[in-house]
């Protein structure tokens, strides 16, 4: 299993794994990973050659600095759980790999957010978009694999 931190070198990678023919699976996560997450890793391998999981805490999705700063980040108890469930590849930016100097395209959610917490946590889903958006554009997988809260 490869861990990897830059878009270049997961970009590469995953063309290495197309062009020896395999199908990519992507499993979207920020860590923290539990027996749903497990579930979500069984469906991907079982649906294609390849699966690739990303573990980002993605800062555009709290409304409170402090709640961002306490989310739980086991990396370690996550990679194991990764690599023994047969993970060929774990992509874990950093937030100034995901969100560069100058970074300002967002993908705004519209009216649906309102019908659901948008109210209450402003900002949320429009960081939910934006970097579900840019992970399936750095993976470009086959099959994307989400929970039902994600959905």
């Amino acid at each position: 299993m490869r861990v990897i931190d830059t878009i270049a070198d997961y970009r590469s990678h995953l063309d290495a794994l197309r062009g020896a023919g395999s199908t990519i699976g992507l499993v979207p996560t920020m860590g923290y990973l539990h027996d749903g997450h497990v579930s979500l890793v069984q469906a991907s391998v079982a649906a294609g050659d390849a699966t690739a999981v990303t573990i980002f805490v993605n800062p555009l999705q709290f409304n409170q600095p402090a709640d961002f700063d306490a989310y739980p980040r086991p990396i370690d108890a996550d990679l194991e759980l990764c690599r023994a469930r047969g993970v060929d590849a774990v992509y874990a930016p950093t937030a100034a790999v995901m969100y560069p100097a100058g970074f300002e395209t967002h993908v705004e959610p519209g009216s649906l957010a309102e019908q659901l917490e948008g109210p209450m946590r402003p900002g949320h889903f429009r960081g939910v978009t934006t970097v579900v958006t840019k992970l399936l554009s750095a993976t470009a997988p086959d099959v994307a694999v989400f929970g039902r809260k994600d959905y």
